[in-house]
């Protein structure tokens, strides 16, 4: 659970205010709105006012007449005053919270994969969507409004006590009461808004983890303690809602309370000014309304107070994931057109948390054009070492080099746009296959596309399906076969025109006839380029020119497979006999 700043923000604040930058006239038009608003909302008490007064006690028809139309038109003025306030106060909302989520999402698709290593999804879905919207309303029902309920409020009481400052008095002697109740009004829904945010930031990520995973908890029998688990995360999230109605049920109820006594005495007083003959019947009249106009945005203010302060925790949120700095540094001046492809590993050490070393001093090299094959045991280091050469994450020690230029002077984009990764779990979005090829690329025809898909064989397979390459495929591919996946994985790899094609374990979950579909699609995708394959299964590398065995993130082998099998007790040659000669029984 995070926590919460309990002040009010000043710096988040301006930073926020900081966001209408780009919409600065519609900003103004609407402070001009809230200003104009001010007076016009009180001129029809006080036409009702001298309504009464000048014209209906003094039998004057026609005055009356007039007057009640000046009204009409005040009100309908009033009306599309606020109409207009409501509409562009939204619209400047919508527009700012439209740029930044984009800012966010772009932001947050730049960050290391580290971040996501340690930070659950739902967390940056919640910043993205839920905190996002919240601080739309700092601008729809929070600082503008607010600006407009006190000037409103100086307005009324201006007028009031120009009306009758006697009787202004007398009813603003419950005043202080209700400043108090609303001042604890404030501070308690603000600690309840703070608990609902937190605990739908935590359902947001219960719900994406356990959906995501749903096949283990199903194969794994484990819905009812899955079902229990949410159920306490929903009762919490209730729990926090229900405390934050249960102060609104208390609060306004003591405004009606307070307004019911303020009214009470202004008849009290009233009626005696008016037998007195200080007063007058119009005053009387008027007040009424006057009474309501002050206490409903006081009513009110107290809940735009917490508005803005729950949007202030929002964008102080969304601002710490965008001061969030964890990216890639991307000072690079190269950007190739084509890559030879030789890659070098010279005395390279990384750890993912700083502390352990995953890769200890590891020197290897590719020769451009070639293929090289690394194999080993699970942890020894063989993912990581496609990750560095992505630049996922940066080395500790070391140095990585791609054509002799060590592989920070590349541009980032320019870098990866030359390599193509085919990862063991492959990830489809909700699309068509042709979507998922090209990723919605604008400058790969589908033409292309299927050139590619011949190339490896994968045509006749996507075909076969129903509209072929116009097939919708669900979230995650869960309609397709994990072979049918893989196929379109490797179209998309070739589509790309990549110099450097990596391979992690591509093979390692399918069957044996579509391994052999597969086997042919790698020899197609590795012909003239340098290429890495990751296996566990020794039978798809084959046509590797050299193998690299790794053991506990060191290079324990490295050459070709006859030169390694050649060995009397060598590494690979354990994993290769373990594979393919059976156990004397």
């Amino acid at each position: 659970m995070e926590q919460q700043k309990p002040q009010f923000d000043f710096d988040v604040f301006k930073r926020v205010l900081a966001l209408a930058g780009p919409y600065k006239l519609l900003f103004l038009f609407c402070l001009f709105l809230a200003v104009v608003l001010a007076p016009v909302a009180i001129l029809i008490p006080y036409l009702i006012n001298v309504m009464v007064d000048e014209y209906i006690f003094m039998y004057d028809l026609e005055g009356m007449t007039f007057m009640a139309l000046v009204i009409l038109a005040a009100l309908m003025g009033e009306t599309f005053l606020k109409y207009l306030f409501m509409l562009f106060s939204a619209l400047l909302g919508q527009n700012i919270i439209r740029d930044l989520r984009v800012r966010v999402f772009k932001h947050i698709t730049g960050l290391k994969l580290s971040y996501f290593d340690r930070t659950p999804i739902g967390r940056s879905t919640t910043r993205t969507i839920n905190d996002v919207e919240t601080i739309n309303q700092i601008f729809s029902q929070g600082v503008l409004t607010i600006i407009a309920d006190i000037l409103g409020i100086t307005a009324v009481l201006a007028i009031m006590f120009y009306t009758s400052w006697q009787l202004t008095l007398v009813v603003l002697t419950t005043f202080p009461v209700l400043m108090i109740g609303s001042y604890i009004f404030k501070e308690k829904v603000k600690k309840a808004f703070q608990k609902v945010r937190n605990q739908i930031s935590i359902m947001n990520s219960f719900l994406q983890e356990r959906i995501t995973g749903i096949q283990v908890v199903q194969i794994f029998n484990a819905e009812e303690q899955e079902r229990d688990k949410f159920r306490e995360t929903n009762r919490a999230y209730t729990g926090a809602n229900l405390n934050s109605i249960l102060y609104y049920a208390v609060f306004f109820p003591f405004v009606e309370i307070i307004s019911a006594a303020s009214l009470g005495l202004l008849v009290w007083y009233g009626a005696k000014g008016i037998l007195d003959g200080h007063l007058t019947i119009g005053i009387l009249i008027a007040f009424p309304l006057y009474i309501n106009m002050l206490f409903r945005p006081v009513r009110m203010l107290a809940d735009r107070f917490n508005t803005l302060q729950m949007g202030l925790v929002a964008a102080d949120r969304v601002f710490r994931v965008l001061d969030h700095q964890e990216v890639i540094a991307n000072k690079g001046k190269l950007v190739p057109q084509k890559l030879k492809g030789r890659v070098e590993f010279k005395n390279v050490f990384f750890s993912y948390d700083g502390e352990n070393d995953v890769l200890k001093d590891m020197t290897f090299g590719i020769e451009a054009g070639k293929t090289l094959a690394i194999v080993g045991n699970t942890g020894s280091g063989k993912t990581t070492i496609i990750n560095l050469i992505n630049r996922f994450y940066d080395i500790e020690r070391g140095d990585i080099h791609i054509d002799g230029a060590n592989i920070t002077e590349y541009q980032l984009s320019a870098l990866r746009s030359r390599i193509a990764l085919v990862l063991q779990d492959v990830f489809l979005f909700g699309g068509t296959i042709y979507e998922n090829i090209s990723l919605r690329d604008a400058g790969i025809s589908k033409e292309e596309i299927r050139a590619a898909a011949e190339v490896i064989g994968a045509d006749k397979i996507i075909n076969k399906l129903p509209e072929g390459y116009n097939f919708m495929v669900t979230e995650r591919g869960s309609n397709l076969s994990l072979g049918q996946r893989q196929l379109i994985s490797f179209v998309r790899a070739l589509v790309f025109k990549p110099d450097l094609l990596i391979l992690d374990e591509a093979t390692s979950s399918v069957d044996t006839e579509t391994e052999a579909l597969i086997q042919h699609a790698i020899e197609k995708l590795i012909t003239k380029r340098t290429s890495i394959i990751i296996a566990h299964r020794l039978s798809t590398i084959r046509h590797a020119d050299h193998i690299l065995a790794l053991k506990n993130g060191k290079v324990e082998e490295h050459g070709t497979q006859a030169q390694l099998l050649g060995k009397s007790s060598g590494y690979y040659k354990g994993l290769y006999e373990k594979q393919f000669i059976p156990e004397s029984t």
